[in-house]
């Protein structure tokens, strides 16, 4: 059970404040989490196991099995949000049922029935819509000529092996059209649409640190997917990311900016190249690498604190390179915590590539991120 799916159990009017359930984490190697529902959220623990096979959330207790660990969080809340109360009881769950088409890749475009423009980009426009008249899923336009150097065999291919992967912080390829113009892909539909707009003008704006945090792990979870599998994104930012029901977070666009027309994507073109979001090597001589895509992990993080907001507010494309090439990093946001800014803003934003952070530890440290600032810190703060 991923948390997405522990959320929409422990979520249920009927089960009560402080139930929880322990559950296979399958994002982090079927390691064993804790997840407890508290007033108006449910949070995430991971449980570790050292050498000795004793078990942990935090070293300062350990247990010899799971039982005594929610034994002993049962009766001391300890660093946890709250004390556990009861398991959540779990009815059976529903029998997934696969459509018939759901092999399909190449299917025809007038299975697809557009409802509604969601946005648009330099070289797309995404539509919410049905397949087949009964899957609702999200329509991305390629424009006209952005595949002009790209044959779509290749493009085909690439996309092929996206669809392949499968990680619940990763949004879902479902099919494509490209036997002609304009190419279109077929994706999940997410309920909020882009991280971006929703912390800009929809509930995110509304949101609390232990939920940003959430966010932010959520998306180092799927891009140390694609790290674990040797793929790079090339354009990691809010716009790309997307938001569904109970918070859940989707790494979009992922791997397509290397098949897309390449002028897109060209350093010298300060209007279109997302120079902001970039690594200094990636943007100065474009070398891409899953460490670049740490570093615009970082401006995600900064426009999730921030609700939104431009990074380097102050400058323009061509002053912002040329300040970081120097050595300047944005300051830390207003009601930033400084063990995150310090801590991992920083860390993404290193000058040489390969002494910034690996996802994999990313996603480890955010989400830990309470339990071990109530390790430094005299007594737990609550989330609120």
């Amino acid at each position: 059970m991923n948390r997405s799916e522990a959320e929409k159990w422990l979520f249920r009017a009927e089960i009560p404040i402080g139930a929880f359930l322990v559950r296979f984490n399958k994002a982090s190697n079927c390691s064993l989490s804790l997840s407890l529902k508290v007033v108006d959220k449910v949070v995430h623990y991971r449980i570790r196991q050292l050498h000795n096979d004793k078990y942990f959330i935090t070293r300062r207790v350990m247990f010899c099995t799971i039982q005594e660990l929610i034994d002993y969080y049962q009766k001391n809340a300890d660093g946890l949000a709250q004390r556990l109360s009861v398991p959540c009881v779990c009815p059976h769950p529903p029998v997934t049922k696969y459509l018939s088409y759901k092999e399909e890749w190449e299917i025809h475009r007038n299975l697809l029935q557009f409802d509604k423009k969601l946005g648009m980009g330099n070289f797309s426009e995404v539509w919410s819509g049905l397949w087949s008249n009964s899957v609702p899923v999200a329509i991305k336009i390629l424009k006209p000529g952005a595949m002009k150097i790209m044959k779509a065999e290749k493009f085909v291919a690439e996309a092929q092996k996206i669809r392949k992967f499968s990680h619940p912080n990763l949004l879902h390829l479902y099919a494509v059209c490209t036997l002609e113009e304009p190419i279109y892909i077929v994706t999940e539909l997410m309920k909020y649409g882009a991280l971006l707009d929703y912390m800009r003008k929809g509930d995110g704006q509304y949101l609390k640190l232990p939920q940003l945090i959430d966010m932010a792990a959520q998306v180092a979870g799927g891009m140390a997917y694609l790290e674990e599998h040797s793929y790079i994104h090339r354009d990691l930012a809010a716009r790309n990311i997307l938001v569904g029901e109970s918070i859940i977070c989707k790494v979009a666009d992922f791997g397509l900016a290397c098949v897309i027309k390449k002028d897109i994507y060209n350093p010298q073109d300060g209007t279109k190249f997302p120079v902001k979001w970039t690594a200094p090597e990636a943007a100065l001589y474009n070398k891409f690498s899953i460490k670049s895509d740490v570093w615009s992990f970082g401006i995600v993080i900064y426009e999730l604190i921030t609700f939104g907001r431009m990074p380097y507010p102050c400058m323009n494309n061509h002053e912002a390179l040329k300040a970081v090439k120097h050595g300047y990093r944005m300051p830390p946001p207003m009601g930033c915590p400084c063990a995150l800014y310090s801590g991992i803003m920083l860390s993404c934003w290193e000058r040489e590539p390969n002494n910034r952070p690996t996802f994999e530890l990313l996603q480890f440290l955010l989400e830990d991120y309470f339990v071990v600032s109530a390790e430094r810190e005299s007594g737990y703060r609550s989330a609120d």
